[in-house]
């Protein structure tokens, strides 16, 4: 998350005393100090051109809507406008970062643009045309503009899924095959952040066991039945990446106490959303780490969608439960 400081008027008073006392007088203004160039400049600008972008093809295609479709897709742009203000939190000006937007686009624009979106099938295309851009920049951002670009691009692959794209993303390296740094390599903050996805998976394990006993022969048990392998496979694949790290995986507890009462399929569905909304979460703290970002970007796309799947009401920022 991002970590947003102030102590000046009493220094002041004291300093203005100080030169009451002593006669001095200083004509000369005071020089600013320079302040510290932000190295996530230019990735957030890329990010702002690319909604821009987006927000542009939500006006073009609302501007001919149905109005039966109108509210939906108006919810969807207002996800992608929290999006722009997350990406813009740490540029000097709502415009300066308009202005570097532009620039950024502009910059971009000598290369080929696809066309402006004019149905909700080349919007669901250019939402993950849009997630793919924020998870190229995974690797060259800070710890905090990772966690954002991890959750606007889960956020970006639900809103294609709500328009029609059920299409799979081009797969992100999975935990198993690609996480497997050597004894050692992990640093402690990235230990730490994948112990607790670890636990959160055990969680959802059990959960999901509750889930399928609740819920008939049918699509929602079959749903129920891979959202319990996805998480097995999860939790199975951290556990060797910890152990591998040379770290002591978090153990299952014996027991987990449901946040309310599961006695019908409804509220069976309803403990699923809230099993993948929880590990949002988990998954957008570790796409903070350094070692395993593609991972958690990954599992955080895969849980965001699940929990839309089941009738969650996603915020604009997954994960990020104080920016949404």
């Amino acid at each position: 998350m991002p970590a947003p400081t102030r102590r000046t008027l009493l220094a002041l008073g004291a300093l203005t005393g100080l030169q009451l006392l002593c006669g001095c007088t200083d004509d000369h203004p005071a020089v600013p100090k320079p302040t510290a160039a932000d190295p996530d400049r230019p990735l957030r600008l890329r990010q702002l051109a690319a909604t821009d972008a987006l927000l542009a093809d939500y006006d073009a295609v609302l501007a001919t809507a149905a109005p039966a479709d109108a509210d939906r897709l108006g919810n969807l742009r207002e996800d992608v406008a929290r999006h722009r203000e997350a990406l813009a939190a740490t540029l000097p000006s709502p415009s300066a970062a308009a202005s570097g937007s532009a620039s950024a686009t502009a910059s971009g624009s000598a290369t080929a643009s696809p066309p402006a979106a004019r149905t909700a099938a080349e919007l669901a295309a250019a939402e993950q045309r849009t997630a793919a851009v924020r998870l190229a920049d995974l690797a060259a951002a800070s710890p905090e503009l990772a966690r954002t670009l991890a959750s606007v691009a889960a956020s970006g692959a639900a809103h294609a899924a709500a328009l029609g794209d059920t299409t799979a993303p081009a797969p992100a390296p999975s935990a198993s095959a690609s996480a497997s740094p050597s004894a050692g390599a992990l640093p402690a903050a990235d230990t730490a952040a994948l112990q607790a996805a670890l636990a959160a998976e055990h969680a959802a394990v059990y959960g999901y066991g509750v889930v399928g006993a609740f819920l008939p022969a049918g699509p929602q048990r079959e749903d129920a039945r891979s959202g319990y392998s996805a998480h097995q496979a999860r939790r199975d694949a951290w556990q060797r990446v910890l152990a591998a790290a040379g770290a002591s995986p978090t153990a299952a507890a014996p027991g987990y106490r449901l946040p309310f009462a599961v006695k019908d399929p409804a509220s069976a569905a309803q403990l699923a959303a809230h099993l993948e909304t929880q590990l949002t979460a988990a998954y957008a703290d570790l796409a903070a780490t350094t070692a395993l970002r593609e991972q958690a970007a990954a599992a955080l796309r895969e849980t965001a969608l699940r929990a839309a799947h089941w009738g969650a009401d996603l915020p604009a920022l997954p994960g990020l439960a104080a920016a949404s």
